[in-house]
């Protein structure tokens, strides 16, 4: 069996992005329903709605589920407590050390993944003795490495230097793509972008829309001094490059980042003033669809192209 198929207990070593603004309950149901495993991002979650969308999403489906936490929120104790109290037994965390909270985590019998961009965090990650890794390339929605590394490149330097399963990250929306970052030695893949255009995904409908419309060269790295964040182009994301250009400080750039810039663009639907959090695979996604046809999809694609590589001689 799929190591991290055996490890989460899944039918398919396929994982959705704990998205900000994009992955409630409804979204990590469906995924788990399908044999994949659906995250609930706590990021965009006070301790009081976290809990109310791990109550719903135990309702919803008896698969198992799990929480992203990202750790460079301040409530990160608080989710936790709530985590343990509500007994989700899966939980990936990322942006921060993951030595902070992995050993206590597993202590309470709670299997920990965690999220890195290079080999550094990689190797505190098995310090850690974290049950399994993500690896996420330059391609990614949302926060991303300093480094700009991408995927094809960063999946081999990670599996080389690493004993736990693997998961990849970053430009995968297709079964072609999850049997590459497989052939580069993933055990499994993880999907974010995809999915936050699913018709579960909690994102506005105005943001769904955008991806679709979202071309070549639509998304762009950006906010580098101070957490890199990939963005799809717009009013927002010129008014930031304008600040860099001019070189002006990086309170400069918290303050026109302000607050809830990214509620404001994936939630409320503001595609003008809003920060829109997506990756470079939005320019392939062309439909809003239900997680499970997405899911059917990426295994039949996944078959197909195996097959079609099984007729190769050289």
């Amino acid at each position: 069996m799929n190591k991290i198929s055996e490890l989460l207990k899944i039918k398919y070593p396929i994982i959705q992005g704990g998205m900000i603004w994009c992955s409630g309950w409804e979204l990590a149901s469906a995924v788990s329903n399908s044999g994949g495993l659906g995250l609930i991002g706590s990021g965009s979650m006070y301790p009081d709605v976290l809990r109310e969308h791990i109550q719903k999403c135990k309702k919803a489906t008896n698969k198992p589920f799990g929480v992203n936490l990202p750790l460079l929120y301040p409530q990160t104790d608080d989710h936790i407590n709530v985590i343990l109290e509500e007994c989700v037994k899966i939980v990936f965390t990322s942006a921060g050390n993951p030595k902070k909270y992995t050993g206590f985590l597993k202590e309470k019998g709670v299997i920990v993944v965690h999220v890195i961009a290079n080999e550094k965090f990689a190797l505190k990650c098995e310090e850690a003795r974290v049950d399994a890794i993500v690896a996420e390339g330059f391609e990614a929605g949302g926060h991303n490495g300093f480094e700009e590394t991408t995927t094809m490149v960063l999946i081999p330097q990670i599996k080389k230097i690493i004993s736990v399963p693997l998961i990849a990250a970053g430009g995968i929306g297709t079964g072609n793509s999850m049997l590459a970052a497989m052939a580069l030695g993933a055990d499994a893949v993880q999907i974010g972008s995809r999915f936050a255009a699913s018709l579960e995904s909690s994102a506005h409908e105005n943001f769904k829309q955008e991806i679709l419309n979202t071309k070549d060269g639509g998304t762009k790295l950006s906010l580098k001094r101070l957490v890199p964040v990939r963005l799809i182009r717009n009013k927002f994301l010129r008014e930031i490059e304008e600040l860099e250009q001019r070189g002006e400080s990086r309170e400069q750039l918290l303050e026109l980042l302000g607050r809830g810039r990214a509620k404001k663009g994936m939630f409320e639907g503001d595609l003008d003033e809003g920060e829109l959090e997506i990756g470079q695979v939005s320019a392939g996604v062309s439909a809003i669809l239900p997680a499970t046809q997405i899911i059917e999809e990426i295994i039949m694609e996944f078959n197909q192209a195996k097959n079609r590589l099984n007729n190769f001689q050289f």
